[in-house]
């Protein structure tokens, strides 16, 4: 099954693929040709799934996004006040080449800025054995989680047009900002630059960011988080150059351009997103890659004013209904079929916030189940605050299962996401017991299966299945009938065994305690099923409550009964015996299983 966000990242990609604004940078290597309808999309969540659309895989210049992953090495390395007396922290309002330094301290407005990124490169210094930039290259490695290359052509173009930035390294190193040789640090700036990525790693990267510094594939440690919140503040603030003002309004993201074409924005504790398109704006940002964070930015609430807390997985627990069925106990035949089949249905018990990182590993997970699963049931009764993105691809995966021929199944008492299915109705039931009961019924009719009739004689309970008819006759003529009104107890918890009641019409319901001293309804009999056998394995007594749930007829085999049998009759009596052996050995196993997948109602 197609997952929603895939289907709305290729239909942004064909809508956005239509710009045909801006241009190229135009310092390449000799005869390198740039392909301007190159567009790719990539959206990695801080778990380490990345979603990829387009030219995703082509590899291109990191150029300036270089700038904020070695100004937090030179932030882990140095500090912030060491980094800050050689680089201030505000906007510059100015292009990215902009020749000027502060007045009065010589130092230049943000590390985003060539004149900024030149100072950073500075304090980068060798250790243990490597040069300055082979520790830049390692740690740009550790971003994308792989080794990158870097590319001689493009270092060598670069190093042919870097007069402007030589021009900004001998006057940063004439006010002493930059402490050792202006030339091997401009070199070593372009060589950061000559890096080459693809959009993919370019999410990987951002994801990093995103997850406090961490790889979220490699489990490897980049940054420690202090220099991630420095880093993170001045992408918000500077990363878009000129443009930044109206990149923190409309996106609100932090993030960082190159002139190769990439952008990357994180949105902290959710996701990275990487874009790469060559054509580029006035401000040197790709014109494709800005329109698509506006619009992801927008459709999907990645403002971070309102995506702010820390992303997780909004999954509390999956389980098919075969390891946790319902309280309602099934006739032998019944249950047959759900042990076989109950494999089919999956419960998916959601909690906390539903903002697009949660909501993502929700859609996520049910994307890509096998075609065996035909119903998924989500419990949405720890669910807290749920955000409009998050209801829109909810309703769009209800509308592909219903278009996989699938069915889903809310467990929403509040209607905390029930909104979402306006498009694809779904049931909602109050409890999770009883969305899964409906899901036994559903399988149950699907493979066949015909409930008994209101009323189940005796002779024909399934308890008495390996009896034969005149067995079964002949025990019948020892019991009493009963009836009970609606509420009416039929047996106490901690009486004496009194015998066993065979239902013949209605519904009894046997209620429990549970940890915390609650009572708690445990199951559901119906017609042709038993209530007080379970009593003869824990010293004779019930071991819970039975209750008429409507208007119930038994036919009671009481203790007086059963003892007269076992005088009179030895051989229907070890029938009955075997038959109550059976059954109860298998209800105690629906018990066990029952009860290992309640949860919390």
């Amino acid at each position: 099954m197609k997952s929603p966000i895939v289907a709305y990242l290729e239909e942004l990609h064909a809508d956005i693929a239509q710009l045909r604004d801006g241009l190229p940078y135009p310092v390449r290597p000799r005869r390198a040709r740039i392909d301007p309808d190159d567009f790719g999309i990539a959206l990695a969540t801080v778990d380490g799934y990345v979603y990829t659309v387009g030219t995703t895989a082509k590899e291109f210049a990191l150029q300036s996004i270089s700038k904020p992953l070695t100004y937090g090495l030179a932030l882990s390395d140095a500090g912030t006040a060491r980094v800050d007396a050689k680089v201030d922290l505000e906007p510059s309002g100015d292009p990215f080449n902009e020749i000027s330094l502060d007045p009065l301290t010589g130092r230049p407005a943000n590390a985003m800025i060539n004149a900024g990124a030149l100072a950073v490169v500075s304090m980068i210094k060798g250790s243990g054995g490597r040069s300055a930039i082979q520790r830049i290259d390692e740690t740009y490695a550790a971003f994308a989680g792989r080794t990158l290359r870097r590319s001689a052509r493009v270092l060598q173009a670069e190093l042919r047009h870097s007069d402007r930035n030589h021009a900004l390294a001998y006057l940063l190193s004439s006010v002493g900002i930059i402490e050792t040789d202006p030339t091997t640090v401009l070199e070593n700036y372009l060589r950061q630059c000559a890096v080459q990525v693809t959009c993919r790693d370019l999410a990987m990267i951002a994801a990093t960011l995103a997850n406090g510094g961490t790889n979220p594939v490699t489990g490897t440690e980049v940054l420690p988080l202090e220099a991630v919140e420095r880093v993170l503040s001045v992408m918000m603030t500077s990363g878009m150059y000129d443009d930044a003002g109206d990149w923190v309004s409309n996106v609100g993201m932090p993030a960082k351009s190159g002139v190769g074409g990439g952008i990357v924005a994180v949105l902290p504790g959710q996701a990275g997103l990487a874009v790469y398109s060559p054509p580029l704006d006035p401000h040197g940002n790709s014109v494709r890659g800005v329109a698509t964070c506006r619009r992801i930015s927008r459709d999907m609430e990645m403002h971070f004013v309102r995506a702010a807390r820390m992303g997780r997985s909004a999954i509390r627990a999956r389980y098919t209904i075969d390891r946790a069925p319902s309280t309602i106990r099934r006739s032998t035949e019944a249950h047959e079929i759900l042990v076989t089949y109950g494999h089919r249905v999956l419960v998916i018990e959601l909690s906390g916030d539903l903002f697009f990182a949660g909501t993502e590993s929700v859609v996520r997970e049910v994307s890509r189940l096998s075609a065996e699963i035909q119903v998924v049931v989500l419990d949405a009764r720890r669910v807290d605050e749920v955000s409009e993105v998050a209801l829109r691809m909810l309703g769009a995966l209800g509308v592909e299962l219903t278009g996989d021929q699938r069915h889903l199944v809310l467990v929403d008492p509040d209607e905390s996401i029930a909104e979402a299915f306006t498009d694809a109705p779904v049931p909602n039931l109050e409890t999770r017991d009883r969305a899964v009961a409906w899901c036994e019924n559903w399988l149950l009719a699907e493979h066949g299966f015909r409930p008994r009739p209101g009323l189940v004689p005796v002779v024909d309970s399934p308890v008495l299945d390996l009896l034969d008819e005149g067995a079964a006759a002949a025990l019948a003529t020892r019991m009493q009938r009963r009836s009970y009104s609606d509420g009416e107890v039929v047996r106490r918890v901690g009486q004496r065994f009194g015998g066993i009641y065979f239902i013949l019409s209605g519904r009894i319901v046997t209620i429990g305690t549970d940890a915390s001293g609650h009572r708690v309804p445990v199951t559901t009999l119906t017609a042709g099923m038993v209530v007080g056998d379970l009593a003869l394995g824990d010293q004779d007594r019930q071991t819970t409550t039975a209750k008429a749930a409507g208007p119930v007829e038994v036919m009671l085999l009481d203790a007086q009964a059963i003892d007269d049998l076992e005088h009179s009759d030895p051989e229907l009596a070890v029938q009955l015996w075997r038959a109550l052996a059976r059954h109860a050995h298998a209800q105690s196993q629906h018990y066990a299983q029952a009860a290992a997948g309640q949860r919390e109602e």
